[in-house]
C-alpha cells in the first residue's frame, strides 16, 4: 500500500501551506503529495490527473476538505466514486472525521459515509454560490456608488484637439503625438475614433 496526499489551490497566487503542513504531518513522502494550482471548475488538471492514474487498489489518499475534488456537488460525487469504487482506494478527509473509508466497512459504515459526503459536497457546493452571489452583489453595490473596476479610463488632453490638426497636417508625427498626449499608439488611435465620431459634423 501506497500512501498519497492530494492539494489543491484555486489559483496560482493562493498559498497551499496549510494543506501541505497537514500532509507533512501525517509524514507522507514528498513525491507522493501531488500539488494543483488552479481551478476545480473540471478535472483537466495535470497533477490531479498523474495521481489518479498512479493510484492503485488498496492505496490511502488524504484531502484536506471534501471540496479539494470538486466545486460542485456532482463533480465531488463522481470523482468519490472513481476514487473509491473504481480505482478501489481508502479516502482520509482530514477535516471531516467521518469521511475515513478505512473505517466501518460494514453496509452501515457505508452507509454514514455515503450520507455524510452527500450532505458535505451540497454544502460545499452552496457555499460557493453563495460566495459568487456575495461577489455579484458587492460589485453591483460598488458600481451604483460610483466605483470604476479595470483600468482607470485614459484621459485626453485639453489641447487634443488641436494636437490631432497638426497630426493630420503632418507638423508633428504620430511618436511625437502620443508622447505628448502620454497614451499609447494603440490607445490613440482608438482615442482618435471616439473624438472624430464625437466632433463629426
Amino acid at each position: 500500500m501506497s500512501i498519497y496526499g492530494y492539494i489543491r489551490v484555486s489559483s496560482a497566487d493562493q498559498n497551499e501551506d496549510r494543506q501541505l503542513v497537514s500532509m507533512q504531518e501525517l509524514n507522507i513522502a514528498s513525491e507522493n503529495i501531488f500539488t494543483d494550482k488552479q481551478s476545480g471548475k473540471d478535472f483537466e488538471r495535470v497533477e490531479y490527473k498523474r495521481l489518479v492514474e498512479e493510484l492503485k487498489q488498496g492505496d490511502l489518499l488524504y484531502i484536506k476538505s471534501i471540496d479539494r475534488l470538486g466545486r460542485n456537488y456532482e463533480e465531488i460525487q463522481n470523482q468519490w466514486r472513481i476514487l473509491t469504487k473504481e480505482k478501489g482506494i481508502d479516502i482520509v478527509v482530514l477535516d471531516m472525521e467521518l469521511l475515513d473509508t478505512r473505517k466501518e466497512k460494514n453496509l452501515l459504515g457505508t452507509f454514514i459515509a455515503d450520507l455524510v459526503l452527500q450532505v458535505l459536497s451540497f454544502v460545499a457546493q452552496t457555499e460557493r454560490e453563495s460566495i459568487r452571489k456575495r461577489q455579484a452583489e458587492g460589485i453591483a453595490a460598488a458600481k451604483a456608488r460610483g466605483v470604476r473596476f479595470g483600468r482607470p479610463e485614459t484621459q485626453l488632453p485639453d489641447n487634443f484637439g488641436a494636437l490631432v490638426k497638426k497630426w493630420e497636417k503632418n507638423i508633428i508625427n504620430t511618436a511625437d503625438i502620443v508622447k505628448l498626449c502620454n497614451m499609447s499608439r494603440s490607445t490613440f488611435y482608438v482615442k482618435l475614433k471616439e473624438y472624430k465620431l464625437l466632433h463629426k459634423k
